[in-house]
């Protein structure tokens, strides 16, 4: 397969504080790679650190060029969508007005803007039945599928997802997997950072696992052990 990003010695700050100590990792083209670890290894980070919303310095390939010094807003031109844990949505817009934001300008000809329109309230029913409501009326779940869905209407090449299970009803975290395998069939690699192992197994094809700021294995799905479970991943563990 093709690498679509290519990370290489990746380092991160907040502040003077140094999380990320020289990440590397790959996602090739077409690829869903579960990100795993414990809250405060530096996923969420690292996350932050491949659209550039945190200092970072090292290497990383995306698409065939160096993206460590472009601005955030020129790599998600470049096809990397990010959908953040905090549910960053507008408020005081309504659903369908915080979608258009999501197309990019290159595509924001009436008749593109329409097709994607239709495309997120199919893959989102729900969306679909609130699209006059204000995104600060809808519940916690439902502004986690609307991020979502925004991320979408950029036809992103790599789709970063933080957590997008986070709140939803088991009925949600379900149709939350069929949408990103539906992705993932369109053509897009998906990064997914959970916790939630039973869905990192039933639809990604690598594990990635972080501690301490570094991945500390990275494979096939199948090769999350329990060991590694205990080690880096279940709370109590040893490290």
């Amino acid at each position: 397969m093709n690498a679509l990003m290519d990370a290489r010695g990746v380092r991160a700050w907040y502040g003077e504080a140094q999380v990320l100590q020289g990440v590397d990792m790959g996602i090739d083209a077409g690829e869903i790679v579960a990100l795993c670890g414990r809250n405060g290894s530096g996923r969420s980070t690292l996350a932050k650190a491949l659209v550039g919303l945190v200092r970072r310095a090292g290497s990383i390939r995306f698409a065939g060029e160096e993206s460590i010094e472009m601005p955030t807003f020129e790599i998600a031109r470049r096809g990397m969508g990010y959908v953040a844990e905090q549910r960053d949505v507008f408020p005081t817009l309504t659903v369908e007005e915080n979608l258009r934001l999501g197309v990019k300008p290159k595509g924001a000809v009436r008749a593109n803007v329409t097709r994607l329109l239709d495309q997120a309230f199919s893959r989102f029913p729900l969306l679909a039945q609130r699209r006059k409501t204000n995104a600060g009326a809808l519940s916690g779940g439902e502004q986690q599928l609307l991020a979502l869905a925004r991320a979408l209407m950029g036809e992103p090449r790599l789709l970063i997802v933080d957590e997008p299970t986070e709140g939803l009803a088991p009925q949600a975290v379900a149709a939350m997997a069929d949408c990103l395998l539906n992705v993932r069939k369109q053509g897009a690699s998906i990064l997914l950072i959970e916790q939630r192992l039973m869905l990192a197994r039933a639809i990604a094809d690598r594990v990635a696992v972080m501690g301490h700021g570094r991945i500390v294995h990275d494979g096939p799905i199948e090769t999350l052990d329990a060991r590694i479970v205990e080690e880096w991943i279940a709370l109590g563990g040893g490290r």
